[in-house]
């Protein structure tokens, strides 16, 4: 029983995670839904947000040497037609948002938003966003091309999406269509910027498990978790940028909607 929740957890956080329905809210009504613990919440915790970040790594893998490199060709000097160095400090800048947000504010955020119908407005809500910029957005840019200001604003909508239900990626690449890139230009902008907030948040949280207390049984699900998260994220990062090479985000719009009016229901009727 434990293997097979814990499979559910790490499935349901791969998928949610890099598609734009809130990873966040889902596993809030999981938790609502089946108030069943596996190992440490923390723990477990720490695990789905590992392997999301080796996902990443793993996919973008070529992309991160490429701009690594760009980062330290700066210290010998700023090159202003650069698209690579052009594209860190783009990176760099859009970060910043998150960062502050979670230093901050997150334990807050986590205790006036974490409710289940605070999660069925966002749903609801990101939803109708998205039938709003498919339907009127101009889709024509690469991220390349992005400003500093306008990458510092894509940086602001991810730190919104500290609160369940927003959703990380959809929040930035909506906000990268709003700004005219082009689906597959905003999602891979969109998983490039999350690779240091989500490493980030699952190092902080990995020096604060004590991991004396944890159990053989509790270790190897963590173990797997991750390996399960980081196989499945792959291969959701990879089929999910080729679908939106010729396909909208409207299927997401109408299963945010539909989830949001479910969980209204649930709750108030």
């Amino acid at each position: 029983m434990i293997i097979i929740y814990a499979t559910f957890f790490a499935l349901v956080q791969a998928v949610t995670e890099f598609w734009p329905v809130s990873s966040s809210g889902h596993l809030v009504l999981l938790h609502e839904l089946l108030q069943m613990q596996v190992i440490d919440d923390l723990t477990f915790d720490v695990a789905l947000h590992l392997g999301t970040a080796l996902a990443l790594i793993w996919y973008f893998w070529v992309d991160i040497k490429r701009y690594a490199k760009a980062f330290f060709s700066i210290f010998r000097g700023v090159n202003l037609g650069s698209e690579d160095q052009k594209t860190v400090f783009n990176l760099m800048l859009a970060t910043v948002p998150a960062v502050l947000v979670g230093i901050f504010l997150e334990s807050t955020i986590e205790v006036v938003f974490r409710s289940v119908i605070i999660v069925a407005i966002n749903l609801i809500v990101g939803g109708l966003i998205i039938f709003a910029v498919e339907r009127w957005g101009q889709k024509k840019r690469d991220f390349e091309n992005l400003s500093l200001i306008e990458s510092f604003g894509i940086g602001c909508a991810q730190a919104l999406a500290l609160i369940p239900g927003v959703s990380r990626s959809g929040s930035t690449i909506i906000t990268g269509m709003i700004l005219k890139l082009k689906r597959p230009e905003a999602a891979r902008f969109s998983f490039l910027l999350s690779i240091p907030i989500v490493l980030g948040a699952a190092a902080k949280k990995l020096f604060e498990i004590s991991w004396n207390l944890v159990s053989a049984k509790e270790l190897y699900i963590f173990l797997y978790s991750v390996i399960l998260t980081f196989v499945i994220g792959y291969f959701i990062i990879k089929y999910f940028l080729r679908f939106l090479q010729n396909r909208s985000l409207n299927i997401f719009g109408w299963y945010r909607i539909l989830l949001g009016l479910i969980i209204l229901a649930v709750y108030y009727l």
